[in-house]
């Protein structure tokens, strides 16, 4: 791990520690309803300020409270096109798999690659210190993650070149 990457992980690891306060609240608008009010922002005084903590600009994360969810959204550092395109297709392969993950998001918040909505069931049903190192482990993997998908586009992409030049 770098050494730029473990004071902005120590950063979100305490802001999510901070947030992840969560309890059950029952809907103010329509009886014998939950729904997550980071979601629905059918009440002001329920939802908490939302804190981005930046890596730099194009590597940030978005964490929005409330009374009983917590939304967190991810942007992962693009820095060409192949890893924009890695990116858009790795996290389409992780949205659409969402059910699997729980705590996933099928669509992220404008501007992020990938969210998380934690509600105050998941923090009844889980511990939170794991759901805070689930989300830190999947911030470091990610990064890792496209870099070997990168390197192992540009190798196939080298290959691939070398066997059709050899005809010339």
């Amino acid at each position: 791990m770098s050494t730029t990457l473990q004071p902005y992980l120590k950063a979100v690891r305490q802001t999510l520690t901070a947030a992840i306060c969560l309890e059950n609240f029952s809907s103010q608008v329509v009886e014998r309803h939950n729904k997550p009010e980071v979601e629905v922002r059918t009440s002001k005084e329920l939802l908490l300020t939302p804190v981005t903590i930046s890596r730099n600009e194009k590597e940030k994360v978005l964490i929005e409270g409330s009374i009983n969810s917590l939304r967190i959204s991810i942007a992962i550092k693009q820095a060409d096109e192949i890893e924009k395109i890695l990116c858009h297709k790795f996290m389409r392969f992780m949205m659409m798999r969402a059910e699997n993950f729980i705590v996933l998001r099928r669509k992220p918040v404008e501007g992020y690659d990938i969210s998380f909505l934690i509600t105050n069931f998941h923090t009844e049903q889980m511990y939170k210190h794991k759901v805070v190192d689930f989300i830190i482990h999947f911030m470091e993997e990610i990064d890792k993650e496209m870099s070997e998908m990168k390197l192992a586009v540009n190798s196939r992409a080298r290959i691939s070149a070398e066997e059709f030049l050899k005809r010339f």
